[in-house]
């Protein structure tokens, strides 16, 4: 399944194309250009009852979170070809990013365990986020949409208006039998651990059972629009003054009756308590397999 409406231009030649491409690692693909993420997600379902053993998602890391939702606790195995301008969780379990060597491993490779993490009822592969990054992504699509705007104009506008706003937000966090009050601009949750010491915004390993929550503390504005920007990149660990703590469960709290909240890049609107929890080896997926010894 590859998301079609990502601009790319995507096309019955392309499809054709890649077809060949899996042709000649002597399988046959069954490719669909998917116009939207329910579209992706209902054939990804109907692939799971069919017995499917792998499911292909091609598109950035949105688009993975559209099909991987559909395999969780399946015996399906997820296929990644990483068509993303970041490609986060591609690059975290070493897949390759180049198209014909991602095909291969697809065919090649080999399934293995990895966690997810979830907030009421909505899974997520690398990370979540509320306070200003989701506020930034819904006014810079808003730009994109209804202004025309091009997205790096329209996410320098959005990140220069929350900026000026300032905004903070109160929450209490409930974890490990303990409860945290905090006044923040950003809350993170990575599934598994982010900012590995000289590896920044990355991830060593997918297994853990653990979500990790990074909360950030009061910053100048100009430390604002530098979480903003981290954020955008995946690479917060280059931020500073954060809270750190992990857990399997984790409980936020907030006066707010709605929420931003944005999951692999994705915003929804969410009514809290925001409960996460981490899905521990929850999703099959098909990584390069382990050099022969």
């Amino acid at each position: 399944m590859v998301n079609a409406s990502a601009g790319q231009g995507y096309c019955g030649g392309w499809s054709a194309a890649l077809a060949e491409k899996f042709r000649a690692q002597g399988v046959e693909a069954d490719i669909t250009l998917a116009k939207s993420g329910e579209e992706m997600i209902a054939r990804a379902k109907r692939a799971v009852a069919e017995g499917a053993p792998v499911v292909v998602a091609g598109g950035g890391d949105g688009t993975i979170n559209a099909v991987a939702s559909a395999l969780v606790d399946s015996r399906t195995s997820l296929g990644v070809l990483p068509l993303g301008t970041l490609n986060h969780f591609a690059k975290d379990l070493n897949i390759p990013l180049e198209l014909d060597e991602a095909v291969a491993n697809v065919v090649r490779g080999e399934a293995t365990p990895v966690d997810v993490g979830e907030v009421n009822g909505r899974i997520f592969l690398n990370n979540s986020s509320l306070g200003i990054y989701p506020d930034i992504v819904r006014d810079r699509e808003h730009q994109q949409k209804h202004l025309g705007r091009g997205k790096w104009h329209a996410f320098a506008r959005a990140v220069f208006v929350a900026a000026r706003r300032f905004p903070f937000m109160s929450v209490r966090l409930k974890l490990n039998g303990a409860e945290h009050s905090r006044r923040t601009p950003f809350v993170f949750i990575g599934n598994n651990e982010y900012m590995q010491g000289l590896t920044m915004g990355e991830r060593e390993r997918l297994d853990s059972g653990k979500m990790y929550l990074y909360v950030a503390q009061k910053p100048t504005r100009l430390g604002l629009l530098r979480y903003a920007i981290h954020a955008l990149f995946g690479r917060l660990s280059e931020a500073k003054d954060f809270d750190v703590l992990s857990a399997t469960e984790l409980v936020i709290e907030t006066r707010h009756r709605k929420m931003r909240v944005a999951t692999d890049g994705e915003v929804t609107v969410m009514a809290p308590p925001l409960c996460y929890r981490s899905r521990a080896a929850a999703l099959r997926v098909i990584v390069p397999a382990a050099p022969a010894t």
